[in-house]
C-alpha cells in the first residue's frame, strides 16, 4: 500500500442520573445526587451491551454513522443558534437561584436526545462550579455525546477528593453499563484536574480526557486563579473592537460589552461570595498537588487546549509586580503534554483561560481536526469519520483558496463513451470508488482537488495519507502534528490495508498515491516520473468490493517551482545529513515491513524549491475501470499485475496528454487568466485549450 505526500479533543455521594430528570430549570434538566446507593432502575433501560458478531457490529456501526451524516448535511445544523456570554451569564442565574444540596448531574436541554451509540461526555466544571463551562457547544456537542454537566452549589463545601470519588463512582457505573464505549471527561480549570485524578485511578477504564488549561500550577499563588476571572471579560471586550469595524459600530461594540461585563461581575459576585472563594482558593492549591503527584499512572488518552501568547494578562500580572504567574500558562501545559504518554496539545493565540466561551473556539471541529471521535474502544477511521458542516468547511478551507486561485485548476472527466469533458460529471456520485494518480510536488495539487470534489460535486475525498501525519513524533524536528489537522479534518486516514478495506466497506470516494512521498518529495528532473511499488494490493482490495478504478494524471508541477536542492545534495552536507537521519528516525513508517521498498522507506526531508511565476493546473480523470464481479480473476496475481499495470499506464497517458494540451492553452499563465478576470469577473471560469 502507498501513500500519501505532505500535505498543507465525592466521597459517599453517589449520582442518579437518567434521561428522565426529576426536576427542570431552564435550559437544564437537573437531578440531584442520592446517598448511598443508585437505584437499579437506573440499569433496567440500557443493560450492558452483549458482544456481537463481526458482521452485526459493523451494520451497527454504519446505521450510526449514516445518522451522524444525516445530522451534520442536514441544512438544520446550520441553523443552530449560536449561544454567547450572555446566555452563560442567565442561565448561570437561574442555576443558581434556588441552589443548595450536594452536587449533582443535569443533562441540558439544548443538546436534545443523543444517538444511540453516541458516547457519555461528562463535563467537570471550573473554579466557578456552575457547570454550564460548554454552554455555547450545547447544540453541536448534543448531536455526538450523550451530555452530563457537573454542578457544585455555591454553598457546597465538597472537599476534592469527594469530587473525585463522586465521579469515580459515575464513570464506573456507567462503564459497567456500555463497557465498550469510550467516557469522555471534558475539563476546564479545576476540572481539568478532576478529570486526571480520576483517569489516574481508573486506568483500566476507557476514558478519553480533553483538558482546558488545566490549573496543574495554581498552587505557586492562589491569585492565579482569580485574574482570569477578571481579564478574560476585559479582554473580551477588547478584542471585539480589533475586528476592523467602523469606528461607530466599534464604539458600540465596546459599550454592549461593557453593558455585558456589568452583569458578569454581578453574577460572579453571586458565584463567588467571600467565603466560597476563599474554601476553592484553599483547595485549589491541594488540588495541583494531587494532581501532579498522579500525572504518571495516566493511561488514557488525552488533549490538552492551551492558550498562547496571553498578553492581556502578563499585562495584568505585571500590575502585581510579576510575583503571580498565569494559570496554567502555556510552558505548564508543555510540561503536561510532555508527562502525559497518549497526549495531544493544540494551543490558541490570545485567547484566554475559559477556552470554551470564546466565540473563535469550536469544540467540535477541534475533535473531528483531532480525530478525538470514537463510539467504541479502538478509533474506526472510515465509519467514525465526521462530516463537516457547510460552515466549518468554509472556515477549514478559506486559508488555502489562494492556492485554487493561483493555480486556476483545469478539471478533465471522462465519461463512459470516452468522451472527455470539462468538469467532474463524468465521477460516479455512488462508492466505492477509487482514484489512483500521480503524486506532485509536495503534494500541493491535493488542495485544489480536493475542494472542487467538494464544491463541484459535494464527494469528500477520504485520502490515505502517510502515517507520519497521525502519530505524534517522539523526537527529531518534524512538524507539529498540529499541521495536519485540517488534513484530518477533510477525511484523510492513515494508509494500511485495514483502513483501506474499511473504506471500501463504506462505499467511500478513496484517494490513493501509490508513489507516495518519493514523488511529492522527487529529485531534480523527476518531474512526473512515476514511483509505484511492485505490490498489486489495492487492485485486489477494490475487486473484493466491486470498486470503480479512476486512473488520473495531474501536471503543472514545474509552473510553480524547481526543485533546486534536493535529498542527495542535502545528504553531501553533515548538518543536514544528521537532520535528515534522526527525522527519518522518529518518524512514522508507512510500512513496518521491507516490502515497500524505496517508495515505504522515503528519507523525511524538504527540498529546496525555487519558485516561480504561477502557471496552471490540469487534471484528467479516465474513464472508469470497472472490478465489479472480477474478484476471482484479479485474486491470480498476475491477472491483478495486468490491472495494475494498465492503471499505471493509464496516469502516465493521461499526463502525456495534458503536457501537449496545455502547449495552446492562452491562459497557462496568470498575468493573462488575471486580465481575462478583471474584464469578466474574479468568479467567471476561465477558458482552456479546445478538448
Amino acid at each position: 500500500m502507498a501513500v500519501t505526500g505532505p500535505c498543507f479533543i465525592a466521597g459517599s455521594f453517589l449520582p442518579v442520573f437518567g434521561r428522565d430528570m426529576k426536576s427542570t430549570t431552564r435550559g437544564v434538566r437537573t437531578n440531584p445526587i442520592s446517598f448511598p446507593i443508585r437505584p437499579s432502575a437506573v440499569f433496567a433501560d440500557q443493560p450492558p451491551a452483549a458482544g456481537d458478531a463481526e458482521g452485526g457490529r459493523l451494520d451497527k456501526m454504519r446505521e450510526a454513522r449514516a445518522g451522524v451524516s444525516k445530522l451534520f448535511d442536514n441544512s438544520d445544523a446550520e441553523k443552530i443558534e449560536r449561544r454567547s456570554l450572555k446566555d452563560y451569564l442567565e442561565q448561570s442565574k437561574e442555576l443558581i437561584r434556588s441552589d443548595g444540596g450536594p452536587p449533582r448531574w443535569f443533562s441540558p436541554l439544548e443538546c436534545g436526545s443523543p444517538l444511540e451509540s453516541s458516547p457519555l461526555l461528562l463535563f467537570l466544571p471550573g473554579i466557578d462550579g456552575v457547570g454550564l463551562g460548554l454552554i455555547l457547544h450545547h447544540q453541536t456537542l448534543g448531536k455526538l455525546f450523550d451530555v452530563w454537566c457537573l454542578h457544585i452549589p455555591v454553598a457546597d463545601r465538597t472537599t476534592f477528593t469527594e469530587l473525585v470519588k463522586l465521579v469515580e463512582i459515575t464513570v464506573r457505573s456507567e462503564n459497567h453499563r456500555s463497557p465498550n464505549k469510550p467516557i469522555y471527561l471534558v475539563g476546564e480549570s479545576l476540572g481539568g484536574c478532576l478529570a486526571l485524578a480520576v483517569a489516574a485511578r481508573n486506568p483500566d477504564i476507557d476514558l478519553a480526557l480533553i483538558l482546558a488549561n488545566p490549573a496543574i500550577s495554581v498552587n505557586k499563588s492562589p491569585l492565579q486563579a482569580v485574574i482570569p476571572l477578571l481579564s478574560d471579560p476585559l479582554r473580551m471586550v477588547f478584542a471585539n473592537a480589533e475586528k476592523g469595524l467602523p469606528l461607530q459600530q466599534r464604539v458600540g461594540e465596546i459599550l454592549q460589552g461593557l453593558v455585558s461585563l456589568s452583569s458578569y461581575l454581578s453574577v460572579h459576585s453571586d458565584i463567588f461570595p467571600r467565603e466560597t472563594l476563599l474554601w476553592k482558593l484553599k483547595m485549589l492549591q491541594s488540588v495541583s498537588t494531587f494532581s501532579n503527584s498522579c500525572l504518571y499512572a495516566i493511561k488514557a488518552e488525552t488533549l490538552i487546549l492551551s492558550r498562547s501568547n496571553p498578553s492581556f494578562h502578563n499585562a495584568i500580572c505585571r500590575y502585581f509586580n510579576g510575583k503571580v504567574q498565569l494559570l496554567s500558562s502555556q510552558k505548564e501545559c508543555e510540561r503536561l503534554f510532555h508527562a502525559v504518554p497518549n497526549c495531544e496539545i493544540r494551543k490558541f493565540t490570545n485567547s484566554g483561560h475559559f477556552l470554551f466561551l470564546e466565540d473563535g473556539v469550536d469544540l467540535i471541529t477541534i475533535i473531528k481536526g483531532v480525530r478525538f471521535y470514537r463510539r467504541t474502544k479502538y478509533l474506526n477511521y472510515a465509519l467514525d469519520y465526521l462530516p463537516l458542516t457547510s460552515l466549518e468547511y468554509k472556515k477549514a478551507t478559506e486559508p488555502f483558496r489562494w492556492v485554487d486561485f493561483a493555480t486556476c485548476p483545469v478539471m478533465l472527466s471522462t465519461l463512459e463513451d470516452k468522451k472527455i469533458v470539462r468538469g467532474l460529471v463524468g465521477i460516479p456520485s455512488e462508492g466505492p470508488v477509487l482514484f489512483v494518480g500521480y503524486h506532485m510536488l509536495l503534494g500541493i495539487e491535493t488542495i485544489p482537488l480536493t475542494l472542487h470534489f467538494m464544491d463541484e460535486r459535494n464527494i469528500t475525498l477520504r485520502a490515505l495519507a502517510h502515517p507520519m501525519m497521525f502519530k505524534r513524533p517522539t523526537g527529531g524536528n518534524l512538524l507539529d502534528i498540529s499541521m495536519y489537522d485540517i488534513i484530518r479534518l477533510m477525511g484523510a486516514v492513515p494508509v494500511s490495508s485495514t483502513n483501506f478495506y474499511k473504506l471500501m466497506s463504506s462505499k467511500s470516494h478513496i484517494l490513493l498515491y501509490p508513489g507516495g512521498m518519493r514523488e511529492a518529495l522527487h529529485r531534480k528532473g523527476e518531474e512526473y516520473k512515476l514511483f509505484w511499488p511492485e505490490q498489486t494490493e489495492f487492485v485486489r482490495i477494490a475487486a473484493r468490493f466491486g470498486a470503480k478504478i479512476i486512473p488520473f494524471g495531474v501536471i503543472g508541477e514545474d509552473d510553480i517551482g524547481q526543485v533546486v536542492i534536493d535529498y542527495n545534495d542535502l545528504m553531501r552536507i553533515p548538518y543536514f545529513r544528521n537532520h535528515i537521519v534522526e527525522n527519518t528516525k522518529y518518524a512514522a513508517k508507512a510500512r513496518t515491513d521491507d516490502t515497500g521498498g524505496e517508495v515505504a522507506n522515503q528519507p523525511v526531508h524538504m527540498p529546496g524549491i525555487l519558485p516561480k511565476l504561477p502557471g496552471r493546473f490540469y487534471y484528467l480523470f479516465g474513464k472508469p475501470i470497472e472490478t465489479e464481479g472480477r474478484y476471482q480473476e484479479l485474486r491470480e496475481k498476475e491477472k491483478a499485475r495486468e490491472l495494475y499495470l494498465q492503471v499505471k499506464s493509464e496516469v502516465e497517458s493521461s499526463m502525456a496528454y495534458l503536457k501537449e494540451k496545455r502547449k495552446n492553452d492562452p491562459y497557462r499563465n496568470i498575468l493573462a487568466r488575471l486580465l481575462y478576470q478583471a474584464t469578466h469577473g474574479f468568479t467567471s471560469e476561465v477558458p482552456t485549450f479546445e478538448l
